[in-house]
């Protein structure tokens, strides 16, 4: 749900489950890291004048880099909390599909 915070460190998600990048967590944070310092460089950029196509290529590979990053956190959604709901088939499972579709359109559009 957009409203809601994110769990705080070492905790569970709200659903009550660990979030299904748990086994991949210090690899996303890697990169996550990697693509700050993306960000920062495009600062830089700025900051020191550069050609606006030069910084526009870069601001496409951010870009890039996050939506990349977004794809595999959903992949891995998809794959545990998603397939979870579903082998228990109740209520939550029709929950978890229609959250995932949002997720979905929300990067197809972004």
């Amino acid at each position: 749900m957009a409203n809601e915070q994110p769990a705080a460190k070492g905790t569970q998600s709200p659903h009550g489950a660990s979030p299904g990048y748990v086994n991949s967590k210090d690899a996303h944070l890697k990169r996550l890291r990697r693509i700050e310092g993306q960000i920062r460089g495009l600062q830089r950029l700025v900051d020191s004048d550069t050609y606006c196509i030069d910084v526009l290529t870069q601001v496409s590979a951010a870009t890039r880099a996050l939506e990349s990053f977004a794809l595999g956190l959903l992949e891995e959604h998809l794959a545990h909390c998603v397939s979870e709901a579903l082998t228990k088939g109740d209520e939550e499972a029709q929950a978890k599909v229609k959250e995932a579709s949002a997720a979905i359109a929300r990067l197809v559009r972004s």
